[in-house]
């Protein structure tokens, strides 16, 4: 018999069985419970947490028909019927899983759908299950979305994926929705020690503790280290081989970094640095085996005694805790964690992971000298004042008076310039009050009316008469001429033009007065008074049997359903005493409800637009306020009770 590797042969067979997601089991093991089933479930998060899992123990859940052949829906499957077997061995018919990675496009999800159409052949529900489901086309999407709303009773719709930030809200709102959480150290490594202890492999707490944390959350990824730390430990898990296996840096290593940077000793430092290249160990291991450190360590200094102490680590943790303090522990983790992006930007990551662990030298505090280095701290820079730099004195800025002032501010005569002195302390001279300029006010900038157009002809008329200082330019004057008004009639827009007529026929009529009754009777609602409102009648026929065959014509897809035409169907048949059957084809429709709705509707927002724009007193108002408008979109039209008209009357 073919090995089988531990991530299938220990993959959950029940919700009894499943780690670290007891509060998805909760949920779903009521719902199971009590019946209260939903259509469609989602469930996200990373990779190997158990998403397809919960599909297929769902599965099993929804089909169990127990050991007896007797059972029902429940929340703890038997195992042993033929729905739970196959399903587990990935071949109950009616149970259907679809790689959305691979089978994106449209086609895919429109073989689907049409699966969906037909009853389970062997289960109590037909389960589909789309992995990935974020990597779906929006075509892919949108095509789902109305089947995905209203399933049939014996379908249910299962999707999970790693990112749902990418998915459709429409879908999002359609599920419900399960996040699976990664899981703790702490309960993988406790999964793998009874993995091992099933499969009588010998290992040591430091193995799994290691093979736990190198798993990242994922079950899935610690049974694959699982198998291959077995495969290079030939039988058995020892630290060192599983260390070496993973490339993960050795606990001492880390230490004595953050023991060499919290006595400031660089010359350690770069030591450490240096041993860790020698034996070829990665930087990035390293600062991954600090943080994880560092976070002991701050945990230690601000709940003593939160530790585990069954953790060979926690001994040391506690040790380092007591020489940095806790405001350099944050700083240091912050700077470890941060600087693992900076590796790759040099080719030599050493040198990198020097820099970064010498940037915590950097903020030591002031008066702090390294342990190591032979020179002294460097002195704090200080900003040097601008005097202090230049000997040349002071002299002020001198702007022209703005030409959109309405008056110009008299001239001073300025001041004999004083001898040039060097500057001693920072105390500029004060130049006289005419030469101090300031920055123009904010609405200097804005356009003048037009009403003043001859303003800036006058000002600078005024500004030309008044005395200049002899050292300063005289400011030329720009006269600008008065713009004309436009005509009072201009500032009133033009209301939309006319709509083009719509093309009604007899049969349109016939279909408009069997629709609207039925549809203000509540005979016909959502998709199927949709389907009504949507489709033109082509031609109306007696039919075998007895009744009339309906022959209508649709364009949207989703429509041309044959359970909403059925649907259709039998409410037409209930309102007019007979049987009635349906024809639905496909094309575009050219008289239908919708139109006639959306045409009345247009016909009352241009009819209201024409007498807004053409009454007397709004156009009298347009000519008083030269700047008043009449707001786009702001003009509705009122019905008959003195409401808004509704888009659809009936």
């Amino acid at each position: 018999m073919s090995h089988v590797v531990l991530a299938r042969k220990y993959r959950p067979r029940s919700f009894e069985q499943m780690v670290g997601q007891a509060h998805v089991v909760q949920a779903l093991g009521n719902a199971l419970t009590s019946g209260r089933l939903h259509h469609a479930y989602l469930f996200t998060g990373t990779r190997g947490i158990g998403k397809t899992t919960v599909s297929r123990i769902l599965a099993k859940s929804l089909n169990c028909t127990g050991a007896d052949g007797t059972g029902g829906v429940t929340a703890h499957p038997c195992g042993v019927c033929q729905a739970c077997t196959e399903i587990d061995a990935d071949r109950f018919i009616d149970y259907i899983e679809l790689d959305a990675a691979s089978n994106r496009s449209i086609d895919e999800i429109r073989e689907l759908i049409e699966r969906a159409a037909y009853k389970p052949s062997v289960g109590r529900y037909k389960v589909f299950m789309i992995d990935e489901a974020h990597q779906l086309t929006k075509d892919a999407f949108n095509a789902l979305l109305k089947t995905l709303e209203e399933p049939p009773d014996y379908l249910k719709f299962v999707l999970a994926t790693t990112d749902p930030e990418k998915m459709l809200p429409t879908v999002l709102s359609r599920c419900l929705q399960f996040n699976l959480r990664p899981m703790a150290p702490e309960t993988v490594a406790a999964h793998l020690q009874q993995v091992l202890a099933a499969e009588g492999v010998a290992s040591d707490a430091g193995s799994v503790r290691l093979l736990s944390r190198a798993a990242r959350g994922s079950m899935r990824d610690a049974l694959s280290l699982t198998d291959q730390a077995i495969a290079f430990g030939a039988g058995t898990l020892a630290e060192d081989g599983v260390r070496a296996m993973l490339g993960t840096v050795d606990r001492s290593h880390a230490a004595a970094l953050v023991q060499a940077l919290a006595g400031r000793d660089g010359v350690a430092v770069l030591a450490t640095v240096d041993a860790l290249r020698g034996q070829g160990l990665s930087a990035a291991g390293t600062l991954e085996e600090m943080a994880a450190l560092l976070q002991q360590m701050a945990v230690a200094q601000a709940v003593p005694g939160a530790l585990d102490d069954n953790d060979p680590d926690t001994a040391g943790a506690r040790q380092l805790a007591g020489e940095l303090p806790p405001d350099e522990t944050q700083l240091l983790y912050s700077i470890v964690v941060h600087g693992r992006a900076e590796l790759s930007l040099l080719s030599d990551e050493y040198a990198a992971l020097t820099m970064v662990l010498l940037r915590l030298l950097a903020f030591a505090p002031t008066g702090a000298a390294p342990a190591g280095a032979g020179a002294p701290r460097a002195a704090p820079l200080v900003a040097t004042p601008r005097e202090a730099r230049s000997t040349a004195p002071a002299r002020p800025v001198v702007v022209p008076r703005p030409q959109a002032m309405p008056r110009p501010l008299p001239a001073v005569p300025t001041p004999p310039a004083p001898a040039p002195q060097p500057v001693q302390r920072f105390t500029p001279p004060v130049p006289a009050p005419a030469l101090i300029a300031q920055e123009p006010p904010p609405w200097m900038d804005d356009e003048v009316p037009d009403d003043f157009g001859t303003a800036p002809t006058v000002l600078a008329a005024a500004q030309a008469d008044e005395p200049t200082p002899s050292d300063l330019p005289r400011p030329r004057a720009i006269a600008r001429p008065p713009v004309p008004a436009e005509p009072a009639a201009s500032a009133v827009p033009a209301p939309a033009p006319d709509l083009p007529p719509l093309q009604t026929t007899p049969l349109g009529d016939q279909w408009a007065a069997v629709m609207r009754p039925l549809a203000a009777a509540g005979g016909v609602v959502a998709m199927v008074r949709e389907l009504g409102w949507q489709a033109e009648l082509l031609a109306v026929t007696p039919a075998e049997g007895g009744g009339r065959r309906w022959q209508l014509r649709v364009e949207r897809e989703s429509l041309r359903n044959p359970s909403l035409a059925a649907k259709l169907a039998a409410a037409l048949g209930a309102a007019l005493g007979e049987p009635a059957h349906l024809d639905v084809l496909t094309g575009p429709a050219q008289d239908c409800l919708s139109r006639r709705d959306n045409h009345a509707r247009d016909t009352a927002q241009r009819d209201a637009e024409h007498l807004i724009h053409n009454d007397p007193v709004v156009r009298e108002l347009m000519a008083q306020f030269r700047t008043a408008r009449i707001v786009p979109g702001s003009i509705k039209p009122l019905a008959a009770d003195g409401g808004e008209p509704k888009a659809n009357p009936s």
